[in-house]
């Protein structure tokens, strides 16, 4: 118990950085909603071009990486300045973001009028928050009216996309939804060479996994030598939702049915999800057997000590996105194991967690990615319209995604592109330039089969087996979660940040609780999240939903 206070404290500075900016959006001025003081001030496009220069400011997410481009003017966004004067007589000026923060930091800049015309976030509450406040400008009298001079926002997205937050009753739009192409999300990796090197097979389930770990910690020695005290049989980090969702969703029912999915599901790491506190159990278990990497509640997201451990060799297991371990050509963690450790030395994809159905089921997100929107003190939203059909031109995003030819990526005989690894000014800061290709995520050559192989090459030193195998096993026996538009749930304004700190906490300090003590840590960091907010969403969420579509569960 003292160990488990000890951590907690230590780890709270980390967790409670969201509610000062919640307070500090409280400072929002009033805006009238959807005020239409924006407009073409009279003038007309000629040709999708405005006869004088407009200018609008786009946000860019600042990754901070070893080695990167200044985001706001490097090659790929002199690229986009260059032609949206060119095509729309639009002068475009990027405002980076940090991405490990992004939610607090749109945050202040929405609480201060200094956001950028053009946001994206991965959090729609916070732009109801503001939408609630008159911060946000309904975009769906400028969609409506301008559809025709934005062809290609619309035959990428689709009224799907386009309106997939469209208020049913209201008809307000306060955020178009990116097309989530590639639709992917976790895997479990398991160090290939120490399953060989201990004579086991790859495991096929929790109990199999459960003892590969004990392996990996028993012969730490015949594994790392002398830096057998450094052995980690599994690493974790604190956004355990993310980083655990494969076990914990392995409890879920595989009866759930469409609509519980639904009402519980506002928190996109399916904490409410039925029987999700038994997977925490089992993590819990693991902490408690020396198995879970002891200090992760210490590290921030974005901290780059987990990566540098698993680079190192030290690390024998996680769970992580699906391509995480192939990423990143010579900077990455593939790359860095053949050359600090072994050149037989890799991760590989295992699917090893079944539901109670025997099923390996995986829960993959509906066909959304980034939510982007228009704050209400854009007085250019047209532009800004315009700057969204620009960048989700085929053309355009071709370019973005994979560069040019012969320079960042290498043409194969059979129609695909293999990417090369560069430095300097044509370096990608995110994989397929997605801090700028912000209308969709994932790879779109125009061609599935010509798509399909690329990604396969898109790993520089990567053998296509350990990408395919990943690539599958995610897809593994999966199920879409549902989305029911049912307007604006109330009690979700403003809930977003406090209620991520919450479970946050919850989760870390379960798994770092003695397993004496689960019960009632967990009980009680559940208690605290449901009455500060949680169950007044299922309840709204529920009497909407039955509103809508009736009482029957779908």
């Amino acid at each position: 118990m003292k160990r488990f206070l000890t951590l907690s404290s230590r780890i709270r500075p980390f967790l409670v950085i969201a509610s000062c900016a919640l307070i500090a959006a409280l400072a929002l001025p009033s805006c009238s909603k959807g005020s239409g003081s924006a407009s073409l001030k009279g003038e007309k496009l000629v040709n999708g071009k405005f006869e004088t220069t407009r200018s609008i400011t786009v946000e860019v997410y600042d990754r901070s990486n070893d080695g990167g481009s200044d985001p706001e003017t490097n090659f790929y966004a002199n690229y986009i300045k260059e032609g949206m004067l060119k095509e729309h007589n639009v002068a475009v000026t990027f405002k980076r973001v940090p991405r490990w923060t992004e939610v607090e930091a749109l945050n202040n800049l929405l609480a201060a009028n200094d956001a950028p015309d053009v946001c994206v976030t991965y959090s729609y509450p916070t732009v109801l928050t503001y939408a609630g406040m008159g911060g946000v400008l309904d975009m769906a009298p400028y969609l409506d009216k301008y559809k025709k001079q934005l062809p290609n926002l619309w035959q990428l997205l689709g009224d799907q996309n386009i309106y997939w937050d469209k208020d049913p009753e209201t008809g307000t739009v306060y955020a178009v939804e990116a097309l989530l192409f590639q639709n992917n999300r976790t895997s479990v990796f398991v160090r290939e060479d120490w399953l060989k090197k201990l004579g086991l097979k790859e495991p096929t389930n929790l109990a199999e996994f459960e003892s590969t770990l004990r392996a990996f910690r028993d012969n730490a020695k015949l594994l790392l030598g002398d830096d057998a005290g450094k052995m980690i049989p599994f690493s974790l980090g604190v956004d355990v939702g993310w980083r655990a969702d494969i076990l914990t969703t392995s409890f879920v029912p595989d009866s759930i049915t469409d609509k519980e999915m639904w009402v519980r599901g506002f928190d996109d790491r399916r904490l409410l999800w039925p029987n999700y506190k038994e997977g925490i159990r089992v993590l819990n278990k693991w902490y408690g057997e020396g198995l879970v990497w002891k200090d992760f509640p210490l590290y921030p997201i974005g901290d780059k000590t987990e990566d540098n451990l698993i680079k190192a060799g030290f690390v024998g297991a996680f769970v992580h996105n699906w391509d995480i371990p192939y990423r990143d050509g010579e900077q990455g963690i593939h790359a860095n194991l053949k050359k600090i450790v072994s050149p037989d030395a890799a991760y590989i994809a295992v699917d090893c967690f079944k539901n109670d159905a025997g099923k390996y089921r995986k829960y993959l997100s509906a066909p959304i990615d980034r939510k982007v929107f228009f704050p209400a003190t854009n007085d250019e939203p047209v532009a800004s319209l315009l700057y969204l059909d620009f960048i989700s031109k085929f053309e355009t995003r071709k370019f973005l995604q994979i560069g040019e030819s012969g320079v960042t990526n290498e043409p194969q005989p059979d129609g695909s592109v293999k990417m090369i690894a560069v430095k300097g000014e044509k370096i990608m800061n995110s994989g397929m330039n997605i801090d700028y290709t912000i209308t969709i995520n994932g790879l779109d050559l125009g061609d599935p089969e010509i798509t399909a192989k690329s990604l396969a090459n898109g790993y520089g030193g990567v053998d296509k087996r350990f990408i395919e195998k990943s690539y599958a096993i995610q897809r593994n026996e999966s199920r879409i979660t549902p989305n029911f538009n049912v307007g604006v749930v109330q009690a979700e304004e403003g809930m977003g940040p406090a209620l991520k700190e919450k479970r946050d906490n919850l989760l870390v300090q379960s798994i770092v609780a003695s397993p004496a003590d689960f019960d009632s840590v967990y009980d009680r960091g559940m208690k605290d999240y449901l009455s500060s907010g949680g169950q007044a969403i299922i309840d709204e969420r529920a009497a909407k939903y039955e509103k809508m579509f009736g009482m029957e569960t779908k």
